[in-house]
């Protein structure tokens, strides 16, 4: 099996079938808490990300959301992921193969900005399905990519992230 031609697909009708489909909302917070914190653990300084006052006198109406900050899944033990706190079960599909590398994530953000006590609404699809083979591993992979749009408690669109997901069987399995 030297390349992707010779290998049979895995992907399903089940899982094209998937592809544009949105899955369950989560609902995300935004604490002045939430945001010092991922802040502080990501390293920003900038002030903004700290104070209050600074923030209004900056014309925001919280604390901004650091880069990469998109709230906090509110926790509820009956339905959410013990680890991530989203929904438990996402819906779609899961991938044949065992092993997966996140393959990166980049956000868009839009005009209106995300700050402390913002209340986020999220919607995740599947936007595409792909197979390559991986040379330098030898074994095929199956690339997944989501869209996963926020919303705020206004209605609007304040940011998309896309995430490209890579899973790929062990060596000889």
């Amino acid at each position: 099996m030297a390349d992707d031609a010779q290998q049979e697909s895995v992907i399903t009708d089940e899982m094209r079938n998937q592809i544009g489909i949105e899955g369950a909302e989560t609902v995300s917070e935004l604490t002045t808490t939430s945001v010092r914190m991922f802040a502080r653990s990501v390293g920003y300084v900038d002030p903004v990300f700290y104070d209050l006052d600074l923030a209004e006198e900056r014309g925001y109406r919280g604390l901004p959301a650091p880069p990469g900050y998109l709230g906090t899944p509110i926790f509820n033990p009956a339905e959410s992921d013990p680890t991530f706190g989203g929904r438990r079960g996402g819906g779609g599909f899961r991938s044949p193969y065992p092993l997966v590398l996140n393959g990166g994530t980049d956000v868009e953000y839009f005009d209106e900005p995300i700050c402390s006590g913002d209340v986020l609404t999220s919607r995740t699809k599947l936007e595409s399905l792909n197979e390559r083979w991986s040379g330098a591993l030898g074994v095929p992979m199956l690339i997944q990519v989501s869209a996963t749009t926020y919303t705020n408690q206004d209605g609007r669109v304040v940011a998309i992230s896309r995430g490209t997901g890579i899973s790929y069987p062990r060596s000889g399995d």
